[in-house]
């Protein structure tokens, strides 16, 4: 039988069908046609009957993720959801989360179901905008990866509540309605490597792939108690309402500070209570830190212990003193705000003054100071602004804040970036708080899917050397307390 023949009797010749439109279950085919397991075929012997051929059609094309978005959230509700779907390849497919350290994972408190896909979450934990690398293979072990954003937006208006209306984190400082006086100390003054340095805000929609900022979360009266291991420095508590949704400082996949802000609400007979870890890692139950601190009750004006530390450099609270979108939007939209910040913002310099002013409480810089006559002022220690010292050989000493100096016109580009608007009166009437070292003229704020990052780069027009440091010793009732005189 010649094989043309053959091919017409049966219907069928492997040269009319593609090699990859078919998965081929029987070796031996109508005509002595023999098929390989790559779906080839080759001519053999002619048989005289025809083949019952079982074959089972591939699914076309390159194996692909082919969902291209999922919707966003808002920290502490649940997540709508979201199916990854793949095409292509040999099914059954499997998903999961690339552990690329260049992308994040999902937003803290989501997660995969690796065999349906199916995104989802009973109380979403992280703020920001995460661009997640997700990833499927086939059962021939072929893989595909597609980058997903996930845009979140923050839940942190409780910021505004944490210590009292009387407490100095609360307290305008412009010389208008004040009439609090520069701080003319020789310890206070911008450095003048850092007077050309522009505001930098370090927090925003994303950086990259990844939220831009400090997350902050808020968790119930009776949220339980979790082990917290301290390794390093300073440890206020070794347990503590810290829930595993709880979002870090530039994610789990981060390498930096690593910052976790979670305040306790008040209920059940507890008092509010704000915990702060530094370096903060979770795993898989109990929590690890470099060091923590604790302020169990922030309904009060009470501050850590003099020179014991918390989670920044300076002793003070970070929580409280970040700028955050929902203080800033109120009751107006992204586009249109209108909120008002109503605490000093933190942020960093290079390099701080080995020394501390109320309402810090700690330190970690360089430089010395000395008193009249020379004698030279133990570093380390807290300086009065009301009796400064004669002389030192740097400044910026932590905790010192700052305003923008009357003289200092808003930039033009405030007239188009509403949100970097907002936060600037706030330099004016409420400034800026030394809180750490960093990169000179760091501002810190929430990350949050609401920020428009064009808009907050108008900060970019102001340089350190706008503003001027601020005397507020006549508000200290004591550096114990962080509450004001009037």
């Amino acid at each position: 039988m010649h094989r043309n023949n053959c091919c017409a009797r049966t219907q069928f010749c492997a040269r009319s069908y593609p090699r990859q439109a078919f998965s081929l279950q029987l070796i031996v085919l109508a005509c002595g046609v023999l098929a390989s397991g790559d779906g080839s075929a080759t001519e053999s012997d002619p048989i005289a009957d025809a083949v019952t051929v079982a074959a089972t059609p591939n699914s076309a094309g390159a194996l692909t993720i082919a969902t291209t978005k999922c919707p966003g959230g808002t920290q502490g509700t649940v997540y709508a959801g979201c199916t990854i779907s793949a095409s292509g390849g040999t099914s059954p497919y499997t998903f999961s989360v690339s552990t690329n350290i260049n992308y994040p994972p999902l937003p803290e408190g989501m997660a995969l179901n690796a065999t349906t896909g199916r995104i989802a979450s009973s109380r979403i934990g992280g703020q920001g905008t995460y661009g997640t690398l997700l990833v499927v293979r086939d059962a021939k072990n072929a893989q595909a990866t597609r980058e997903i954003s996930f845009a979140i937006n923050g839940s942190n208006a409780f910021l505004a509540s944490i210590f009292p209306a009387s407490s100095i984190f609360h307290h305008r400082v412009d010389a208008a309605s004040t009439g609090l006086p520069v701080d003319k100390s020789p310890a206070a003054h911008i450095a003048s490597s850092d007077l050309s340095e522009t505001l930098k805000p370090f927090f925003g929609h994303a950086d990259g792939s990844f939220p831009s900022g400090n997350p902050v979360i808020e968790v119930p009266y009776n949220q339980a108690d979790v082990t917290v291991k301290t390794t390093e420095y300073q440890s206020y508590f070794t347990s503590g309402p810290i829930p595993s949704n709880a979002p870090v400082e530039g994610t789990r996949r981060s390498t930096g500070d690593r910052h976790v802000l979670v305040l306790r609400a008040a209920g059940g007979g507890k008092s509010p209570a704000l915990y702060e870890m530094w370096e903060g890692i979770y795993e898989a139950g109990p929590w690890t830190d470099s060091s923590n601190a604790l302020w169990p009750n922030v309904a009060s004006n009470a501050l850590t212990p003099q020179g014991k530390g918390t989670s920044d450099a300076a002793g003070l609270p970070v929580a409280p003193l970040l700028a955050n979108a929902d203080e800033v939007i109120g009751s107006g939209t992204s586009d249109s705000p209108k909120g008002v910040i109503k605490h000093p913002i933190i942020f960093t310099v290079d390099r701080m003054l080995n020394y501390w002013v109320w309402p810090a409480t700690e330190t970690a810089g360089s430089g010395t100071c000395a008193a009249s006559g020379g004698k030279a002022v133990p570093t380390r220690t807290v300086l009065s602004q009301s009796s400064p010292p004669a002389s030192c050989t740097t400044t910026e000493p932590a905790g010192e804040i700052y305003r923008l100096k009357v003289s200092t016109a808003d930039p033009p580009c405030t007239a188009t970036s509403p949100q970097a608007a907002i936060i600037i009166t706030a330099l004016r009437d409420y400034g800026i708080i030394l809180g750490d070292n960093g990169t000179s003229g760091g501002l810190t704020g929430t990350p949050d899917a609401r920020w428009n990052d064009d808009d907050l780069s108008c900060l970019r027009s102001l340089t350190l050397a706008d503003f001027e440091p601020v005397n507020v010793s006549s508000l200290m009732v004591g550096e114990k307390s962080g509450a004001t005189a009037h």
